[in-house]
């Protein structure tokens, strides 16, 4: 997971020791020796998570960390709090100063990669919502970022899974000052109930009698209705290796026990803060979107949205050093399709293929109608090889199910050729990417067709 990781403190050995740390595990560091500078650098530049001393002189780390959430081109970078302050009180001050997390010096190892790998992600999904957001130039983004909580005074809807009833009630009594609680022992039981319900975390016990708790996690993660629900793990002591491969499946943090009804309850809520923060950012964007920029036919992008959205992928794509991988599609022998059952039967075929195609893309990848039975799916932090094996899963689903027509009386086969580009950082534009996804499609569908063929330079 690459990200752009800024450490403040004003002692040059704690900047030293969390820059190892964190180059260690491949993220790009970068550094501020005061309060000032790193408000500048966060203003700046691209930072994904800032790592904040609270004792400095001039400015502490709480008014660094009150002046970046109050401004609304920064109040989306989380931040987190490095204290060897332990009181109470100084959890609380700096959690209203609006820090997303906080960490007690000596830092431990697992408990930094972590909270940074949590926060990392979630802002991920945010700069994406975000950037399509800024992309339509239409939504009051200023009006949610400006919002100082999310959480207002809503109270949360959490789900408790946990065998042992006695750490089931005294989770409960912990929680329930600011969220309603369900509660269930069984793991099986409890994937129904949040896939059915309307939660906003799950709070998940190790220790499950004959059931990997990753398990459940893995299953959570892996459905539409709970893929973006906030999963905090109670793990026990010596767990670490449970924690770590639970955090690579989409855990969102966890804490461990004896569990701190502070940390508990402050890691929730900023989870909770997030989703709600990333849930009305893709609530704007979905109403502002879709007459003006989404295709009526599919329901994806239109090529409107595509020509404006894909110079900013790019241009960020070549601004961080990462790969940037397009593909087009056209379906094969389209036209017979329409010729002989109707331009009804074609439209079914084109909604299917969207369907498909969606499906077999991330969440994060760019997925348009270029015009007629040609699809474009722009695919951020993709490399080459990566994206040709995307391309052949999308060939394959094609080609494995037919096609139901005529609501569902008839079927048809139906294939589809698929040309795939990279780009060339230092040398491609955007027009020069897509003239070369475009040629490797023409190679496809003078090859036979139903192929991919990914173009080289």
């Amino acid at each position: 997971m690459t990200a752009r990781i800024l450490v403040v403190d004003d002692v040059p050995a704690n900047v030293k020791l969390l820059e190892a740390r964190l180059l260690a595990e491949y993220f790009e560091v970068l550094t501020a020796f005061n309060g000032a500078d790193a408000i500048d650098i966060c203003e700046n530049g691209k930072v994904d998570v800032v790592l904040l001393d609270v004792m400095m002189p001039d400015m502490d780390g709480f008014e660094v960390c009150r002046r970046l959430k109050s401004d609304r081109n920064t109040s989306h970078i989380p931040v987190v709090m490095v204290t060897a302050l332990d009181q109470v009180s100084d959890r609380i001050r700096g959690l209203e100063a609006g820090a997303d997390d906080f960490l007690t010096k000596p830092v431990n190892d697992l408990q930094l990669l972590t909270r940074v790998r949590s926060l990392v992600r979630l802002k991920m999904l945010t700069d994406e919502l975000r950037l399509r957001a800024s992309t339509t130039r239409s939504i009051g983004i200023e009006e949610l970022l400006g919002r100082k909580d999310p959480l207002g005074d809503v109270r949360a809807r959490l789900l408790l899974v946990d065998q042992r009833a006695p750490s089931q009630q005294r989770l409960t009594d912990m929680l329930l000052p600011f969220a309603d609680v369900e509660t269930v022992s069984d793991p099986q039981e409890a994937l129904f109930r949040a896939v059915e319900g309307d939660f906003e975390a799950v709070v998940i016990a190790t220790g499950l009698t004959g059931f990997d708790p990753l398990r459940l996690c893995s299953q959570l993660r892996s459905l539409d209705r709970t893929r973006f629900l906030p999963i905090v793990l109670i793990a026990e002591p010596g767990e670490d290796n449970l924690v770590m491969r639970g955090l690579d499946l989409g855990v969102n943090d966890y804490v461990t026990r004896p569990v701190d009804e502070l940390e508990l309850t402050a890691r929730l809520r900023t989870q909770i803060r997030r989703k709600r923060y990333n849930e009305e950012l893709r609530s704007s964007v979905a109403q502002t979107i879709e007459m003006a920029v989404t295709d009526g036919l599919t329901g994806l992008h239109n090529r409107r949205y595509l020509d404006s959205h894909l110079a900013t992928l790019f241009e960020r794509a070549g601004a961080r050093g990462r790969p940037l991988s397009l593909m087009i599609t056209d379906i094969d022998r389209f036209k017979p399709i329409n010729d002989t059952h109707g331009h009804a039967a074609g439209d079914e075929v084109l909604r299917d293929f969207a369907r498909r195609l969606r499906k077999n893309v991330r969440g994060i990848d760019l997925a348009c109608r270029f015009g007629g039975e040609e699809f474009v799916v722009v695919m951020p932090d993709t490399e080459p090889h990566i994206a040709e094996k995307v391309a052949e899963r999308i060939r394959h689903e094609i080609e494995s199910q037919p096609f139901a027509i005529g609501g569902g009386t008839q079927t048809v086969q139906v294939t589809v050729s698929i040309g795939v580009a990279s780009m060339i950082p230092g040398k491609d534009s955007v027009d020069t990417l897509v003239k070369r996804a475009d040629a490797a499609l023409y190679e496809a569908k003078n090859g036979g067709r139903n192929r991919v063929v990914a173009k080289a330079a």
